[in-house]
């Protein structure tokens, strides 16, 4: 990644880590450094919950790291107000409020005087598109029209950086196809008062088509992959040899085993780790990519799969991950394939498909061999499911330890390894 002038921001050794009771700390974040130049736009993109959103909150000064510093324009953030906004994925507008009201709100949290406030909130509304609807309430509003009032009332404060959260998943493609590139339009011809725009995503080709850069997070801890200069011309053609070399690219580094990667040494912690994240995926997901590939010949391109099934990575991923961990497909340079074990189980029955992900889920989940394997140790076969929260809690946040579980149950169910009974809160074996 070539630098591009003097940073406006600049996170050295920055990291974030919730401490235990015994002592011990849960790392999210590993220590990173990262650097944000004026006259560009940088995408972050990475795994569900891998702390990107986290790592937002602390370059904008929302969150304080648990070690290292973040420096706006050389300075600690701590010793300063930066000059950005945010725009989130939720609306978060005021429903008692006017359009024009929403967008005022900022300026006057910061004291400006109403006349002014009334000018500035004109022109950035003018701007964005809501000329006319300045006395309307956000009930009366689209979706689409509601985040037009958010980037507006992010860019009246006239940000030096803009932030941005997802700020069109929760969007219609359409609505957000369309507001992309009105954003892109604003930012390309300076009508807005920002020098840089920092956007979390999870859509590969929102990233290509707006980025001059992107930066890749890995998970458990979070850490940066890779952090390249996306140098295609604009305007971007989606369907472009290089449009889609640079997408597929990045969906090989999303889906690229860590042990492969070359990275820093938080990657060799996750191998050694004892307790292997199990991907939030059910069953029964992972059985249909398994039969769509059987259908495809038993192999496919991640890229152009995820693109017919109209899924976003962070919808397809975990299914992939899953299918990868069970042995039951491999993936490589962005294709992925069926394996042996895949194809029998595709070509099984119902009873004998839970045979072959019963024998495959204890050979090579560790979790689910331990619940097993703790169960036959109590005479009457059952442990309440806090003695496993507890456990896992060893390794993962409190929220990601019970999403663990979860899916474990799920899992642990359908193979028939266990069962779980929620009156009584307890795991039980199906065989005694």
């Amino acid at each position: 990644m070539t630098e591009k002038g003097i940073a406006i921001i600049e996170a050295k050794e920055v990291e974030k880590f919730y401490k235990q009771p015994d002592g011990s700390r849960i790392q999210v974040i590993a220590p990173t450094n990262l650097k944000i130049y004026p006259n560009q736009i940088l995408a972050l993109l990475g795994p569900s919950g891998c702390g990107k959103s986290t790592l937002l909150r602390m370059l904008v000064g929302l969150e304080i790291p648990s070690a290292g510093e973040i420096y706006w324009h050389g300075h600690p953030i701590d010793h300063q107000k930066p000059n950005a906004a945010v725009v989130f994925q939720s609306f978060a507008l005021f429903p008692w409020l006017t359009v024009l009201e929403n967008v005022e709100a900022p300026l006057l949290a910061r004291g400006i005087n109403s006349v002014e406030r009334h000018k500035r909130a004109l022109k950035i509304l003018d701007i964005v598109g809501l000329d006319g609807f300045e006395m309307a309430y956000p009930k009366e509003l689209s979706g689409g029209m509601k985040q037009r009032v958010g980037f507006a009332r992010a860019l009246v404060v006239e940000p030096e950086v803009l932030f941005m959260d997802e700020p069109f998943s929760a969007l219609d493609v359409l609505t957000a196809e369309n507001l992309r590139k009105e954003l892109l339009d604003l930012w390309l011809k300076r009508k807005i008062p920002t020098r840089t725009i920092f956007i979390v995503t999870h859509n590969i080709e929102e990233a290509v088509f707006l980025a001059d850069r992107i930066v890749v997070l890995g998970k458990n801890p979070a850490y940066i992959r890779v952090d390249i200069d996306i140098n295609l011309p604009r305007p971007r053609n989606r369907n472009s040899e290089e449009f889609i070399e640079m997408v597929d690219y990045i969906y090989k580094v999303l889906t690229k085993p860590d042990e492969e990667l070359e990275t820093e040494a938080y990657t060799i912690k996750e191998k050694k780790a004892k307790h292997i994240m199990l991907p939030h995926a059910r069953p029964g997901g992972i059985a249909g990519l398994l039969e769509i590939l059987s259908d495809r010949g038993g192999k496919d391109d991640l890229y152009h799969l995820a693109d017919e099934l109209m899924m976003e990575i962070d919808d397809l991923l975990p299914i992939v991950d899953a299918a990868s961990l069970l042995g039951f497909v491999k993936v490589d340079e962005g294709d992925i394939e069926l394996t042996l074990q895949g194809e029998t189980f595709v070509k099984s029955d119902i009873l004998e498909r839970k045979k072959i992900f019963r024998e495959s889920a204890l050979e090579n989940i560790p979790l689910l061999r331990q619940i097993e394997s703790s169960l036959r140790t109590k005479s009457d076969r059952k442990l309440p499911e806090e003695f496993f929260l507890d456990i896992l809690e060893e390794h993962f946040s409190e929220e990601e330890a019970s999403r663990q579980l979860n899916t474990a149950i799920h899992w642990g169910r359908y193979a028939e390894i266990f069962d779980y009974d929620g009156q009584s809160q307890c795991l039980f074996l199906t065989e005694l």
